[in-house]
């Protein structure tokens, strides 16, 4: 039997919501490291930043979602690849239980919502950020994350010396 991976990435959709009627598909990349086994991450590309404006007529739009009714008035121009992602890193456990009852109070909240999705809030100064993925692409992720290092084994594999050494760093 192969041991599991030491690292796990997922893409997935995410539709952020921006209005009542307006929505904008992204694609969201999952991330789970061994060496980090308390932690998951979510990238999003950089144009979906917080600080953006998401009614910015040259900013994020998907002509294929019904919910995204305004076109922008020009082309958009192409995503530049030099511009980082933007990582959220928060507890596996909370995304772990988020998908079966609404959990979090700061930052980060999650919660299951009507239709098998799984809403997923991230909170900034620059302001609020709500995702909604759906739940078996969550699932699926967590479940692959349990089978890198299985729920309560998280301090084995944590590498105390070297957290250490990079937050003093």
């Amino acid at each position: 039997m192969s041991a599991a991976p030491a690292s796990i990435e997922q893409h997935t959709q995410a539709r952020l919501i921006l209005g009542t009627h307006r929505s904008v598909l992204l694609r969201v990349t999952l991330r789970y490291r061994a060496e980090d086994p308390l932690a998951v991450r979510m990238l999003f590309p950089a144009e979906y930043a917080l600080d953006a404006d998401p009614y910015d007529p040259h900013g994020p739009h998907n002509p294929d979602d019904p919910f995204d009714t305004a076109a922008p008035a020009a082309p958009a121009a192409p995503a530049d690849r030099s511009v980082p992602d933007i990582e959220w890193v928060f507890a596996r456990q909370l995304l772990s239980a988020g998908l079966d009852l609404a959990v979090g109070e700061g930052d980060v909240r999650v919660r299951p919502a009507f239709g098998m999705r799984t809403m997923v809030e991230l909170r900034s100064p620059e302001g609020v950020a709500l995702l909604q993925f759906a739940r078996a692409d969550l699932r699926r992720f967590v479940w692959r994350s349990h089978l890198a290092v299985p729920e309560g084994q998280e301090l084995r594999h944590l590498d105390c010396d070297r957290a250490l050494a990079q937050l003093l760093a």
